[in-house]
């Protein structure tokens, strides 16, 4: 469709890069806005309302992503999400070790990244971090790690959930908003994930669909924070070899996005690490992340609030790995401080999220 816009200077690649950025903008400002968090989902002390949060905005973005499928705007027969052989062990490990690691961050890759644009410190050397190990992991020394694990693989027969994808995804819908409307959020809170559901079938179709040109295409994209962060830093240290992309656009718009909405609410605020021990708790957490985010395919945006519309099996089996890891990394966690609080009647401080 790009091609019958009949622009002379502008491709499709660079106008996918504007396009992300106002993807990104909106989502950093929403995010921020609305604490969207798949970690405080999972042990978060407010899980409840943040998991009434999360699935909001999955119900919208199941929905809105089917019915462009089903109205032929896009399709996800060529994606990554549906190759016929499964790296089951890959995904499987990959979703525990990230897990892990947003629990030891306080905070999954998109609201660091929300956080970052806030002020938090803590995020951006997180962010950083994780950067670096996820293009270690997808181009670097820890490349024979992923091919390794993703070499081991279950054939199957149709790498989507079988059935009729309209009916999954209003099933899906009508779980996910059961669970939100009960969940104790202010409505205009829930408004507010909507909209960041909205985004992810926009991007869909905005890639996919309007910015397609046989002539100079471009890979079909939602939001996702793994393979962005790794793109950006490359960008970063080597922009006059390569050029932007989708996914540097979005990190660039949510940075800005979370910066502009912590302004305006008067909430940005310089924050940094209070000890040393704190320090290597979120580096290795970080690491973990990078690691785990490339081998699941994705992290809880992009392989799941992207990823599950898609109907996926391996989006699915990636947010449940990912889900298991955070739960798991939890409990631990929590038996280790009622341990240490029985030593000590001072309850230790909690980083800000």
């Amino acid at each position: 469709m790009f091609e019958t816009f009949g622009f002379e200077t502008l491709t499709a690649p660079q106008a996918a890069v504007y396009f992300a950025l106002v993807i990104g903008l909106a989502f950093g400002g929403l995010a921020q806005i609305t604490r969207f968090c798949f970690r405080r989902a999972i042990v978060g002390e407010d899980r409840r309302q943040a998991a009434g949060v999360w699935l909001t905005a999955l119900a919208v973005a199941v929905l809105g992503t089917q019915a462009a499928v089903s109205a032929d705007l896009i399709s996800f027969a060529d994606h990554r999400f549906m190759a016929a052989d499964l790296p089951v062990l890959a995904i499987a490990v990959g979703g525990l070790l990230f897990g892990i690691g947003m629990v030891l961050t306080r905070g999954c890759v998109s609201r660091l990244t929300v956080l970052t644009g806030s002020g938090n410190l803590r995020a951006a050397l997180v962010l950083v971090v994780f950067a670096v190990i996820a293009h270690a992991t997808l181009k670097g020394v820890l490349a024979p790690v992923r091919t390794a694990l993703g070499s081991v693989t279950v054939p199957l027969e149709n790498a989507a959930l079988p059935g009729n994808p309209l009916i999954w995804a209003a099933l899906i819908a009508v779980v996910a908003l059961g669970i939100a409307l009960r969940s104790g959020n202010r409505f205009g809170t829930l408004i507010g994930a909507a909209l960041i559901g909205a985004l992810v079938p926009l991007a869909w179709v905005g890639t996919g669909f309007v910015l397609y040109d046989d002539f100079d295409p471009i890979a079909l994209e939602s939001l996702s924070f793994t393979s962005p962060a790794a793109d950006t830093l490359f960008w970063t240290i080597a922009s006059t070899s390569i050029s932007a992309n989708f996914g540097v656009g979005l990190l660039g718009g949510v940075l800005v996005g979370a910066f502009i909405a912590a302004l305006i609410r008067g909430q940005f605020q310089w924050q940094s690490f209070d000890t040393a021990r704190q320090t290597g708790r979120y580096l290795t957490g970080a690491a973990l992340m990078g690691v785990g985010g490339v081998l699941a395919g994705g992290c809880t945006v992009g392989a799941g609030l992207s990823g599950i519309p898609t109907l996926s099996i391996a989006a699915l089996l990636a947010i449940a790995s990912i889900a298991a890891g955070g739960w798991l990394a939890g409990r631990v966690l929590s038996a280790s401080s009622a341990e240490s609080g029985a030593a000590s009647t001072t309850r230790p401080l909690q980083p800000a999220e």
